[in-house]
């Protein structure tokens, strides 16, 4: 079974340690930073992880600060390591940063619990409560039933690419780098570039009037793609 991998930047080497330790003893491949530029260079560089871990207090950047430039770079879940003079942060860390938030000293287990959560809500995505997402007057996305209203015909689409719609479109109009994508829509599979440009162009052909010519989902060649249209109808929290 494919092991989940842990982004840990924290600058207490000695926790750092000691949540590796206990993660990789529970299947878990962790990687240790001590401050976010570098952490940041890793993830831009390589293949993203599962989860991050980050601590508030980081040399030359905050938590929150370092959460935003994660979260612009990619799609990756984020649990905070707070203290409890942290207390007054956790509402909007909570808010506009991260899925959840674990108190030091930190309980391992309780910290290994929370991981397995946030990991199992990943592969699904779950949306299934989302409204009809209106882009515009052609085309709205309905990915609670897996299918698109296009110019006034409703064609199914596969979970795989109701995912990708809904990655791309969180994120329009930036560009979801390809690492990014693969991460958020395939976390626990070994699938390359081959296969995302397959199902791309799949879901392309569902949604474009011509899809050699798109207008909704275009290519950022050698980065990645971009939904060019905020849907309309996105609910307000999204991000």
């Amino acid at each position: 079974m494919k092991r989940s991998t842990v982004l840990v930047v924290e600058a207490d080497a000695a926790l750092s340690r000691s949540i590796a330790d206990f993660l990789e003893g529970h299947t878990y491949r962790v990687i240790i930073f001590s401050d976010a530029p570098d952490a940041l260079e890793y993830v831009g560089n390589q293949k993203l992880p599962s989860v991050a871990l980050l601590g508030m207090k980081l040399p030359g950047m905050s938590g929150f600060a370092a959460a935003e430039r994660l979260k612009l770079a990619a799609d990756v879940p984020i649990i905070f390591l707070m203290s409890q003079s942290d207390r007054q942060y956790y509402v909007e860390g909570l808010k506009k940063y991260a899925e959840d938030f674990v108190i030091k000293p930190v309980d391992m287990h309780e910290l290994e619990a929370r991981i397995q959560i946030v990991l199992g809500r990943l592969p699904t995505l779950d949306y299934g409560d989302e409204p009809v997402i209106r882009i515009d007057a052609r085309l709205s996305i309905d990915l609670a039933q897996n299918r698109a209203l296009v110019g006034g015909r409703t064609i199914g689409l596969t979970p795989t690419e109701a995912a990708l719609a809904h990655v791309l479109m969180r994120h329009a109009p930036r560009v979801v780098q390809n690492h990014a994508l693969l991460a958020r829509v395939w976390p626990t599979e070994d699938v390359y570039e081959d296969t995302l440009r397959v199902h791309m162009h799949r879901l392309r052909r569902k949604l474009e009037a011509d899809s050699h010519h798109p207008r909704y989902i275009r290519t950022e060649r050698g980065v990645g793609y971009r939904f060019t249209i905020r849907p309309t109808s996105w609910p307000d929290d999204e991000s």
